[in-house]
């Protein structure tokens, strides 16, 4: 069999951890200082009478003023910061056990109240220590005891009563010794099960609010005035574009954009009432958010869910696109081959010479709304052909340049004034995932309109492309802006819609096509609002991190 020796730093089996025995052995020897020195206070008392009590007075104040003395240096050292271990704990209650033994010994016997103080002695030491050691503690105690009565009837011819009362006294102390042990290793265990549990729970709790902050859904607990208690990091970003870190782990504090707050309204007025998508800010993308009680029964703590339609609006345009597909080959069929008889009817015209002045007037108008329907057609089926997005991560930076190198290039053209593309990049731009070829052709067709329409405002083909991150530090983000006659207010919530334009010539899929291109890649185009001349539209990218 092989015995396991304990070190003297080294915790009993069973025992309680290391901080809460020193605990409790400060405590024992707090009792053990006031014990002492109610011991010393008793000496005062009526000395008359120790000659004709005592056995050996003389050693017992001895005995009295060493164990008061050893117990206050004991404080002391403590006080000071000394930290107690199993060997100190075990040679105290051992000590304790004999001196008190002793002072029986030289007082009245095994019938002074003294004994009841070995017990406490007894009880304290399976407490500090439930194991062989406390039963070693009571067996000490029952030895001395019994050593003691014995002596008594053998010195000083004392009753046999003693012997009795010192067997009953050793039953008491192994009594105490297995009642304490037994209860101290219970609690020991219940402490290191709660323990554990806790470690557990906290540790749950941790990765429960690890998953919720890297949770692409944002997250918010709000009170029932609608004041923001808890929000993770994609709720953040959602609604505010940046992530706040607070000193305390919470939010509060944080006011809810309007039309958040206008739904939270209509939904405590009507918990099945389903809130209509928003966006929080112009260039966010469109949100879609559900309400829930946290507390059922309380009821005072309301859990918000907040979506990203991307995905959602990604799909359905798949969807679309499919069914756009199956229209545009009956419109291809239906319409463009009228069309081209009408055109070629147009150039047969052009070819009389009997056409007078107004003659020719009327087959210009024919040309151009023919240019203009051919082009809508065209435009539809481009939008019905797209394939499906294949995004990669690209630096933005480097993309830029390129993509302003060979634009110019293409715009090399005697017949119109130059044109001048200003490019600036600010530091730490993230990196975006992104089909290169989709969201060129949105650049380009922004960029054409910010030409023509600088051009029409000052003759001079200018645009800015602005390049930077977001106020989160993760996402990307570029700005294509001109120097032409703007937007009205009252028209710039249309201008993404299909067929609307302001341009006579056009035909009112440039910006549509390019929010649908995208949207195809998690990005979102939106029209910024600021102090300069001209317009600004913004392409907010995905996230680097997020798949497509």
């Amino acid at each position: 069999m092989v015995k396991t020796a304990i070190r003297p730093n080294q915790t009993w089996p069973d025992s309680p951890p290391v901080t809460q025995r020193a605990k409790l052995f400060r405590i024992y020897n707090h009792y053990r200082v006031v014990i002492s020195l109610m011991l010393v206070a008793l000496l005062f008392i009526d000395p008359v009478n120790f000659d004709t009590r005592f056995r050996m007075l003389d050693y017992y104040q001895a005995g009295v003023v060493t164990y008061f003395a050893l117990n206050s240096f004991i404080a002391m050292i403590m006080l000071a910061g000394m930290q107690p271990n199993q060997r100190h704990i075990t040679f105290s209650v051992l000590l304790d056990i004999l001196i008190m033994h002793g002072l029986l010994l030289t007082s009245t016997g095994i019938t002074n109240g003294l004994a009841n103080l070995v017990i406490v002695s007894v009880a304290a030491g399976n407490i500090l220590t439930p194991s062989r050691m406390g039963t070693f503690y009571a067996a000490l105690a029952a030895i001395c005891s019994l050593g003691i009565s014995s002596w008594a009837v053998l010195a000083w011819d004392e009753s046999g009563d003693d012997i009795v009362r010192a067997g009953s006294l050793g039953i008491l102390y192994f009594a105490a010794a297995f009642i304490l042990q037994n209860i101290s290793r219970r609690m020991v265990r219940s402490e290191a099960l709660a323990t554990s549990r806790a470690r557990s729970i906290a540790e749950l709790e941790q990765i429960n609010r690890q998953i919720i902050q890297r949770m692409r859904t944002g997250i918010l607990v709000l009170d029932r005035f609608g004041q923001i208690r808890m929000a993770n990091a994609a709720a953040e970003e959602l609604l505010f574009g940046a992530q706040t870190e607070k000193p305390d782990g919470s939010d509060r504090g944080r006011h809810l954009p309007q039309q958040l707050r206008l739904g939270l309204e209509d939904w405590l007025k009507d918990p099945a009432r389903r809130t209509e998508p928003f966006q929080a800010s112009p260039t966010s993308p469109l949100l879609q958010v559900n309400f829930t009680q946290l507390h059922q029964e309380r009821g005072d703590h309301i859990l918000v869910f907040i979506d990203d339609m991307s995905k959602v609006t990604q799909q359905a345009q798949q969807m679309k696109l499919a069914s756009l597909g199956r229209l545009t080959a009956g419109i291809a069929h239906e319409i463009r081959n009228p069309l081209g008889a009408i055109s070629h009817a147009a150039q047969l015209m052009e070819e009389s010479h009997h056409l007078d002045k107004s003659d020719q007037q009327m087959l210009d108008i024919i040309r151009r709304h023919s240019r203009r329907v051919n082009g809508i057609i065209e435009n539809v089926l481009d939008l019905s052909r797209r394939r499906v997005a294949s995004s990669e991560l690209l630096d933005v930076a480097l993309w830029l340049r390129e993509f302003r190198d060979e634009y110019l290039q293409t715009q090399d053209n005697e017949s119109q004034p130059s044109t001048e593309i200003k490019l600036e990049l600010d530091t730490n731009i993230p990196q975006a995932r992104f089909d290169k070829s989709q969201i060129e052709q949105v650049l380009v067709n922004l960029c054409d309109n910010g030409l023509r329409y600088s051009e029409q405002q000052t003759g001079k083909r200018t645009i800015e492309l602005h390049a930077g991150p977001t106020a989160d530090g993760e996402r990307a983000y570029l700005d294509v802006h001109d120097i032409g006659p703007g937007i009205p207010p009252d028209q710039r919530s249309s201008i993404f819609e299909p067929f609307f334009t302001t341009d006579k010539s056009g035909t009112g899929l440039g910006l549509y096509l390019a929010r649908e291109l995208c949207e195809a890649n998690q990005a979102h185009l939106s029209l910024v609002e600021d102090d300069k001349p001209g317009c600004c539209f913004r392409i907010t990218f995905a996230h680097p991190g997020r798949m497509i």
